[in-house]
């Protein structure tokens, strides 16, 4: 058991070393005061750091600030570099995309190359680009809406997917609330969105039985809320009550592509209906994808049949540029590869395999969670089931200590849970690190 007195020690302990290591942020942030809060977009803020580091430049799986600080980066921009910041084939394209052209309302011959590439790698036909995966979330619901002429979707409790408002229903008690982070929103979603706990397929039977959900939006497994992985069954259980009912399955796998080549649902099933991808299929530039079905592209033929032409409201001037869908099919033609993946997956275990001995070792009734290159250690004795018990078990200050802790000895964790990346180009040597550094923290959290 770890005391709060042992938290605040340490966390005001390793409060006074990153503010005697790191004066240029200090001074850095003073000098940004246009920036609402000093940073240019809020969650920037939500590092545990008494401000946050600032970049100066990553590469690989290392990321240098501007005071001279290296570190092993298992951050990976939230999933937006995780297949390592700037791979050569990556720049490549980009320098040479950018010398003929950003942006121009055109599809270029790369477009179609990178059609098929993505077919191929997540086994959907039908495929188009946006800016974002929130974008590309919101496309979805409002297609899956149009096409099934229900109002309502389904999401379960905790998950996140982008600023799409639809998705901010969480429940509270049992009962549905509107999300404390929805801020100015001005219409009670209540009334067209449903969510539920993951993991209980009773709810979920009785809930699509009613016949009037236009689609369940979920990830395979939850990664948002820390990690929860999905029960024995109940994706088959979820695919097979979607499909006798008529209500369209919408996978997000913005986070859990890193499940293995093809994401969660070719590696694992079932297949959705829609599919969403965003982060780091673009390797960091702004871009994502949905695909479909060729039953899905049929249908939204017709609707448009019924329409006049180019009214669809969904999209925006910078979906599919040209720098967008060169970054894409550099990073699928040659970084988000098979033998990639297995480079991943070895080093996840690798990463498990030691978090799991400390943990032991320390005597703590903490665990481990693995979603293929992704992992996370979770400080309460039993996994989650659903996102109601995954938000109870946190345990922010420790979490934020622990953070800071591992950062002011050159590791990096996401700054909004216990989740650590593994890419093609993450060394042994940087796992080692961060196994050594979490022994350490948990050694002075016991002290």
């Amino acid at each position: 058991m770890i005391s709060l007195a042992a938290i605040a020690r340490v966390a005001t302990c390793e409060r006074e070393r990153f503010r005697a290591a790191n004066p240029r942020a200090f001074a850095h942030h003073a000098a940004a005061s246009g920036w609402f809060q000093s940073v240019p977009f809020h969650w920037m803020k939500d590092w545990p750091s008494p401000v946050p580091i600032v970049a100066a430049s990553a590469k690989d799986a290392t990321l240098t600030s501007i005071d001279g600080q290296a570190y092993d980066d298992f951050c990976l921009g939230d999933t937006a570099s995780l297949f390592g910041h700037s791979p050569p084939a990556l720049t490549v394209a980009l320098a040479k995309q950018a010398s003929e052209g950003l942006s121009y309302m055109l599809p270029t011959e790369r477009g179609a190359a990178l059609s098929a590439r993505l077919a191929a790698m997540f086994g959907l036909p039908q495929w188009q680009v946006t800016t974002t995966a929130s974008e590309a979330n919101r496309a979805v619901i409002r297609w899956c809406r149009a096409i099934s002429g229900r109002t309502k979707i389904l999401t379960f409790n905790g998950a996140y997917h982008g600023a799409v408002d639809d998705a901010f229903v969480d429940l509270k008690d049992g009962q549905p609330v509107m999300r404390a982070s929805l801020v100015g929103q001005a219409h009670d979603l209540r009334d067209t969105s449903t969510v539920i706990e993951f993991n209980d397929p009773e709810v979920l039977e009785a809930v699509l039985r009613g016949g009037d959900i236009a689609c369940v939006l979920a990830e395979p497994v939850m990664t948002n809320v820390g990690m929860v992985r999905d029960a024995p069954g109940f994706l088959q259980t979820l695919r097979t009550l979607c499909d006798e009912t008529g209500t369209l399955l919408v996978f997000d796998e913005t986070h859990t592509i890193s499940s293995g080549y093809g994401g969660h649902g070719v590696t694992h099933g079932p297949a959705p209906d829609l599919l969403v991808v965003g982060k780091s299929i673009g390797g960091g530039v702004p871009c994502a994808v949905y695909g479909f079905t060729a039953d899905v592209a049929a249908r939204m033929v017709a609707l448009n049949r019924s329409r006049p032409a180019g009214h669809s409201g969904i999209g925006t001037t910078l979906s599919a540029n040209a720098l967008a869908i060169t970054a894409m099919d550099a990073m699928l033609g040659e970084v988000i590869t098979r033998p990639a993946y297995d480079h991943m997956l070895r080093g996840a275990a690798r990463l498990v395999a030691g978090l799991e001995q400390e943990i032991a070792a320390a005597g703590l009734h903490w665990h481990v969670t693995q979603v293929g290159a992704r992992v996370e250690f979770l400080t309460c004795p039993t996994p989650p089931r659903n996102g109601g018990e995954a938000k109870a078990s946190m345990h922010p200050e420790l979490e934020a200590a622990i953070h800071l802790f591992l950062a002011n000895r050159g590791i990096l964790l996401a700054p909004f849970h216990n989740m650590m990346l593994v890419s093609p180009v993450t060394g042994g040597d940087q796992i080692d690190r961060l196994v050594d550094g979490f022994a350490d923290c948990t050694k002075a959290l016991k002290e």
